[in-house]
């Protein structure tokens, strides 16, 4: 279970509370307003974020203090943060801590987890010949490689057609779930959360809510979300 206990994320002059439990192994989608604080939790809990109350709890175990390398955590980030000037195999291998020329072990685990976003064949190439989806493969194959138990997902679709972001979202979800992750991901659309969520986090202006099952959510709103979602 990821626990944040009476947790508060300060992001400049903006604080976010959550006081809430994420059950082990679930996909827990993280939706509300823009601007109401889902980037600055999923920042906190990889500890990007400074938390300046309260504790975080992974297994029991006290993670607050832990650098985000330290954390057992990976992220999906917006902007897929590949490195232009390296190969899709080094990006990649960068989540085994490999060098910028990888050992044949490592390319070997590289290759592999290429085959199984769809990569198979593009481990040479650079960011820029890759199409956006590609890109977002490259992304999600590094973090999946970094065999972390919490996997985070900042939107890392926004950018794609709506029929391409629901492939990559099945994806993502279906390859975190056969590697026993932990999934939380932002979203602005209910229906994502609908699609592939059993539970819903719900962010309003500097408050994270408890989970709650993404049916009743969405069927049957907290007050503070029902403009929202309309």
């Amino acid at each position: 279970m990821l626990w944040c206990k009476e947790a508060e994320f300060t992001q400049g002059a903006y604080a976010l509370a959550a006081d809430l439990r994420i059950q082990t192994g679930k996909v827990t989608a993280v939706i509300g307003p823009s601007g109401a604080g889902k980037s600055t939790l999923l920042g906190g809990l990889a500890g990007f974020v400074p938390q300046t109350r309260g504790a975080l709890f992974w297994k029991g175990t006290d993670i607050t203090k832990l650098a985000p390398a330290k954390r057992p955590v990976s992220m999906l980030f917006q902007d897929n943060n590949l490195f232009p000037h390296l190969t899709v195999l080094q990006n990649v291998a960068l989540a085994l801590g490999a060098k910028l020329k990888p050992s044949a072990d490592v390319r070997n685990r590289v290759e592999t987890m290429l085959k199984h976003v769809g990569l198979d064949g593009l481990a040479d190439r650079k960011p820029a010949e890759l199409s956006g989806g590609q890109q977002s493969r490259a992304a999600l194959a590094r973090a999946l490689l970094q065999d972390r138990d919490v996997m985070l997902m900042d939107e890392p679709f926004s950018a794609l057609g709506p029929g391409l972001k629901a492939e990559m979202l099945d994806l993502s979800v279906a390859l975190a779930k056969e590697a026993g992750r932990t999934v939380l991901m932002v979203t602005h659309d209910p229906n994502d959360a609908a699609r592939v969520a059993d539970a819903i986090v719900g962010v309003s202006p500097n408050k994270a809510w408890p989970p709650v099952a993404t049916q009743s959510f969405l069927s049957d709103p907290p007050d503070v979300f029902v403009d929202y979602l309309g």
